[in-house]
């Protein structure tokens, strides 16, 4: 048996997530409805929705030795990450990004500064997760994720991509890719019709056992060599804040996977998640346990207690 269900790459980032009402007008104030410290990153919040859906999880990356760095450390620990494949860059920066969501348009928009930490080196890439992972998430292939990806699948790992934005590289390389789960900007990109159900056909007939891309409020859609063509519609939530609803819609779905649901059944749970995530601001404060998803799909009742304790807790302040 495998360490770890679902090992990840990524260079996390911290999120300072603000809400308002409305955005201000050039040379205008508004007052905050809500701020928070979370954690952020494609894969790094897929990861942690895995981790909180009850997933063995190790990350892989690296992050400046700053405050912001400690807290992306630290947080993953919070979730029960394995944080053996990080490095810490002494002396260097994280990435910090300002999202700003607004409650009249349910948008959102962000402003960030790149930290100075480098990406790993391959020979800095942890061999014993890689070789020891069921699942090997990333949101690129270039350069050392390309190294990393090609490792853990040759040691038997399938492998999961974010296609959030095209990428030719990503487009190249499709044949290892073993669950393709893109944007709906991935596939205007690629497609110019509607025709789902040829379209995830034809990425499908590429290389991948399973195509899903995410449609926002829309829902989803996707194809797997063994159930074909799938639909789902989303669920009717009052949203607070979209940001990382895609991130850990992946994080949801390779879970589903490994708990031996179809395709079709791995998205609408991870649509659940992604959907209850989204009525909190921020993109992990509202991220549900297994038990809090199982019951709002058999009820439609969302179980607040958990995750808002963990909405105070990242309110108060970057919590190293």
């Amino acid at each position: 048996m495998k360490k770890f269900e679902v090992a990840g790459y990524d260079m996390p980032c911290v999120d300072l997530a603000v809400n308002v009402d409305v955005f201000p007008k050039p040379n205008g104030g508004t007052g905050i409805n809500a701020l928070s410290w979370q954690g952020g990153g494609k894969v790094a919040s897929g990861m942690v929705a895995s981790a909180r859906l009850g997933a063995k999880c190790a990350m892989l990356g690296a992050v400046g030795s700053d405050d912001y760095g400690q807290f992306c450390i630290r947080d993953f620990e919070r979730h029960g990450i394995d944080v053996s494949g990080m490095k810490m860059r002494q002396e260097e920066t994280t990435s910090l990004s300002i999202v700003l969501s607004d409650r009249e348009t349910n948008g959102r928009s962000i402003v960030y500064r790149r930290g100075s930490a480098q990406s790993l080196r391959p020979e800095e890439l942890d061999n014993e997760i890689l070789e020891n992972c069921e699942w090997f998430f990333i949101s690129h292939i270039t350069g050392v994720s390309m190294e990393a990806t090609k490792r853990a699948k040759n040691a038997g790992a399938k492998v999961i991509v974010d296609a959030d934005s095209y990428s030719s590289e990503l487009m190249e390389h499709i044949d290892l890719i073993d669950a393709f789960v893109g944007s709906e900007f991935f596939y205007d990109v690629l497609f110019h019709d509607k025709n789902y159900e040829e379209n995830c056909k034809k990425v499908c007939e590429m290389g991948p056992s399973i195509v899903v891309f995410t449609l926002g409020a829309k829902g989803c859609v996707g194809y797997s060599k063994e159930e074909g063509f799938f639909e789902l519609p989303s669920f009717d939530v009052v949203v607070q804040d979209t940001v990382g609803a895609g991130d850990v819609f992946h994080g949801a779905y390779v879970v589903g996977l490994l708990r031996g649901y179809s395709a079709k059944e791995a998205a609408r749970l991870a649509t659940a998640v992604s959907c209850i995530k989204c009525t909190r601001i921020g993109g992990r404060a509202g991220i549900p346990d297994w038990d809090t998803v199982q019951k709002y799909l058999k009820t439609g009742e969302i179980d607040y207690t958990e995750i808002d304790e963990r909405v105070a807790f990242y309110g108060r302040k970057l919590q190293l």
